[in-house]
């Protein structure tokens, strides 16, 4: 049997109140439909639930009972709707995200540290992988990758200007095996690669020379999917080395890192951060958009 949860909380609050006025004050309706409530109730159970006189109120043992089994049913679904609805207010809550390793604004820390401080009641849980990934198979709430990455029928977001490839290496390693010219010549360099993960082939290192896109599978004497390990491996002067600009960047203005084959590196579209739906976007989503904006 089904009833109307709106009934049965109206019965709640009577039964809390014993007095049809305050229950109508309490619920912000008349003290008429109170009464019809009641009464529509009464007849579904075919039972009487309340002992009513001129003089006070009660419960029959059958309301007694109806009260004890619903009351805390009732309060669960109040408190959990007054719940959803502060989330649908404020940011706050949980948000899992699954970012790329090469995202590097995003995860330097600063951008992640200025957002948890603005928005305090906001949790993140953020993977990190470079692997395919479905956000909505694997209950995320959005993701951040290269635009060109990114399935059609996802909502993208620019959170970064357009990006760069760099080819980088120590200046140890350049005045000891001299510096390549171009691209082609990095078959005859110690490079450190790429590799997604075990069983896929390494990146093969992506150049163009006007306007003519052409890669090149470099000799890997070092593979790895670990970016920070490439760093260290190239500013020890282990090998040439290719990344975002953004990573290598700190690195070069130390003089840690030297770049190489500039005019073979064109600019390309950057991160997104992505998602399926704009229709009721949840808060803490949107504060995490108005604080990547660019």
């Amino acid at each position: 049997m089904m009833l109307d949860k709106n009934v049965l909380e109206i019965f709640v609050t009577l039964a809390q109140t014993r007095n049809f006025r305050l229950a109508a004050e309490k619920l912000g309706v008349t003290r008429p439909a109170v009464s019809q409530s009641l009464r529509r109730l009464e007849d579904r159970l075919q039972i009487s639930l309340i002992q009513r006189t001129t003089r006070s109120l009660s419960l029959t043992e059958a309301g007694e009972r109806l009260y004890a089994e619903v009351a805390p049913a009732v309060l669960q679904l109040n408190r959990a709707v007054v719940e959803i609805a502060e989330l649908a207010g404020e940011p706050r809550g949980r948000l899992r995200l699954a970012v790329s390793s090469i995202a590097e604004r995003f995860i330097n820390g600063e951008l992640l540290a200025t957002f948890l401080q603005r928005y305090p009641q906001i949790e993140l849980d953020i993977f990190v992988t470079d692997d395919e990934f479905d956000i909505v198979a694997q209950g995320y709430d959005a993701g951040v990758r290269l635009g060109e990455t990114i399935a059609q029928d996802m909502i993208a977001v620019p959170v970064s200007l357009q990006q760069r490839q760099m080819v980088v290496a120590a200046p140890a390693y350049l005045a000891h095996y001299g510096t390549p010219q171009h691209p082609h010549e990095l078959l005859q360099h110690r490079c450190i690669g790429w590799r997604r993960e075990p069983g896929v082939a390494p990146y093969r290192w992506e150049f163009a020379e006007q306007g003519r896109a052409f890669d090149v599978a470099v000799n890997a004497q070092l593979n790895t999917n670990d970016m920070g390990l490439m760093i260290r491996t190239a500013c020890a002067g282990g090998g040439i080395a290719i990344g975002m600009e953004e990573t290598y960047r700190p690195c070069i203005a130390r003089g840690e890192l030297v770049p190489l084959l500039e005019a073979y590196l064109p600019a390309f579209a950057g991160f997104y951060l992505y998602f399926p739906s704009r229709k009721n976007l949840a808060p803490k989503l949107r504060a995490l958009i108005d604080h990547m904006k660019v």
